[in-house]
């Protein structure tokens, strides 16, 4: 029709609005979510550290065999991960290196501890004559000094009481290493130790890498960057450190039993493995080996060329550590100076016992990483970086 009204289009539809994008789980759910104070903060910080001494403390008498276990499965993880990646499965490896580990104990335990026990033997036997031979060694080193001095600076009083005192102290000596040893299988619980221990370390290397991810994935998303980087450098650390001084441990208790068996020392398998796994103490281990293999050497020879002889043995064995294996083994890398791991180990001995000895290592190296953290913090703050006052 003419003069009709072309119909009208319809209006057009706004186009759909962009769909945000996802927030990021650190963000709060919505504007209006309410964030953490810095006193829950405060309070979740302080509220755990609380709740797992309290636990430590409470549970101390049957931690051991797991705190043992974790320190299995700590230390096996790099070989378990080198086996998946040659397509072993992570239970198979995870048996496999276990086993391995609980066999070789077993061994060294079947074939070392009898030698042992003979050599404790062989000194409650001996003592009487050590105690003389000792004697008869220090007396003639007085008689010299007496004639080099003359008697008013050493006379026969002094060289008797002299004698005497030094033939108590290997006698107690001598007592304690049998007692220590000859009751060394009571210090652990049989069953704790081829029972329990190797059955939680196995699910726990078992399960080593889904724990560790579980266990970041509960990390507060605000700090959990820097604790990331945190955990990161304590493993550095306490991986280098520990693997390395356990190495360090084993090579130089096979050099000292084996050194001082070689130039006679009747008892030198005891005090070389003694020696050696001491050692993991720094300094320690060296010299209390040192001091007992000289006296017995005392006791047993009589003579000084064998007291030079056991001497040559430590001096070389301390050379190679220095400058071979320590730099080798260990190098740069370890960031644990000598005196705190003697400090953490000796205050974990005496807070847990043999528990604050296995934790001890650990909590050194975190404590260390932490405060280097925050002294990093600190020179990066107007606290130290403000200028210093001008005028009066």
């Amino acid at each position: 029709m003419s003069g009709s009204k072309p119909p009208a289009t319809p209006p057009a539809l706004p186009a759909p609005a962009p769909k945000p994008e996802p927030r990021p789980a650190s963000w709060p759910a919505s504007p209006g979510a309410r964030m953490a104070t810095r006193a829950e903060r405060w309070g979740l910080v302080i509220g755990t550290t609380a709740v797992l001494l309290f636990s430590l403390w409470l549970f101390s008498a049957i931690l051991t065999p797991f705190v043992l276990a974790a320190c299995i499965a700590y230390f096996l993880d790099p070989p378990a991960r080198q086996l998946t990646r040659l397509g072993v499965p992570r239970g198979l490896a995870a048996f496999l290196l276990v086993m391995g580990l609980t066999a070789f104990a077993l061994l060294a335990m079947l074939l070392l501890y009898p030698l042992l026990v003979a050599q404790i033997g062989v000194l409650v036997t001996r003592l009487p004559a050590y105690v003389a031979g000792i004697g008869s060694l220090v007396r003639q080193a007085l008689e010299r000094l007496q004639e080099a001095l003359g008697p008013e600076v050493v006379d026969t009083q002094l060289r008797d009481l002299v004698v005497s005192q030094a033939g108590q102290i290997i006698t107690f000596l001598g007592t304690a290493v049998a007692r220590l040893i000859g009751g060394g299988v009571a210090l652990f619980n049989v069953f704790t130790l081829l029972v329990v221990t190797p059955v939680v370390g196995f699910y726990l290397l078992r399960d080593w890498q889904a724990m560790m991810a579980r266990l970041e994935s509960w990390l507060p998303r605000r700090n959990a960057a820097v604790l990331r980087q945190l955990s990161r450098d304590t493993d550095r650390v306490l991986s280098a450190w520990l693997r390395g001084q356990l190495l360090c441990c084993g090579l130089l208790a096979v050099y000292y039993a084996t050194g001082l068996s070689a130039v006679g020392l009747e008892l030198g398998l005891t005090v070389g493995l003694m020696a050696g796994i001491l050692s993991f103490i720094p300094y320690v281990g060296s010299l209390t080996g040192f001091v007992t293999a000289i006296l017995l050497a005392m006791a047993q020879f009589g003579t000084w060329n064998g007291v030079g002889l056991v001497a040559a043995v430590f001096i070389t064995g301390q050379i190679v550590e220095g400058y071979i294996i320590y730099p080798r083994l260990l190098g740069d890398r370890v960031e644990l100076h000598a005196v705190w791991v003697i400090f953490a180990l000796f205050a974990g001995g005496v807070a847990f016992g043999f528990l604050g000895v296995l934790l001890a290592v650990p909590m050194a190296a975190a404590i260390g990483v932490v405060t280097r953290y925050w002294l990093r913090r600190y020179l990066e703050s107007p606290l130290y970086l403000d200028p210093p006052r001008t005028g009066s």
